[in-house]
């Protein structure tokens, strides 16, 4: 019997559980990628994000978000994104691009009815993220659905390397119907 990183259909499956772990665990590092996107004026940013939803069927991902944050200008001047996710015990790196829609408003509203209070407090901040501010407390949290959104990331491209003794990455696209390929690490 083979390890799981020895097929591509073993590293494929192996990294959708991941992702689905880091939905379904506080404590799995798949829980926090890191997206990172570009800025209107061309510079890269990334930032740890919480992983909210991992389809396989649909090869899509969801992210909350505050609608006033910078990434939010960021993905409405380019749509694309690029999620990191590093797993020290199972020695895996996925990389994954997506293209971003944004929803917002009365159709976002039945998920945001579900969110705990307690996590409704990161939507909502005034003055609104990344705004300066004179003591590192000058802002207010007032839960507003209004500022709330989801960021629906469409895999278009996988990269998974698997660092074991010997070293293995796959790359899984869109584009050929998700058979993929290997590639030298």
């Amino acid at each position: 019997m083979s390890e799981w990183f020895e097929t591509l259909d073993g590293i494929h499956t192996r990294l959708w559980s991941t992702l689905g772990r880091g939905v379904a665990d506080a404590k799995h590092p798949a829980r926090i990628p890191t997206l990172a996107t570009v800025s209107p004026d061309g510079w890269p940013e990334a930032r740890t994000v919480v992983l909210r939803s991992a389809d396989r069927p649909t090869t899509q991902l969801t992210i909350h978000t505050d609608i006033t944050s910078d990434k939010i200008k960021s993905l409405r001047a380019n749509p694309r994104a690029a999620l990191h996710i590093w797993d020290r015990k199972q020695a895996l790196q996925i990389r994954l691009q997506t293209e971003v829609t944004i929803e917002t408003g009365p159709s976002a509203r039945p998920l945001w009815d579900k969110i705990p209070d307690h996590a409704k407090q990161s939507y909502g901040i005034t003055p609104p993220p990344g705004t300066p501010i004179p003591d590192a407390l000058d802002y207010v949290k007032d839960p507003d659905p209004a500022t709330f959104a989801i960021l629906h990331c469409q895999i278009t491209h996988i990269d998974a390397v698997h660092l074991g003794e010997q070293h293995r990455r796959a790359a899984f696209s869109q584009s050929d119907d998700w058979k993929g390929r290997w590639l030298s690490p």
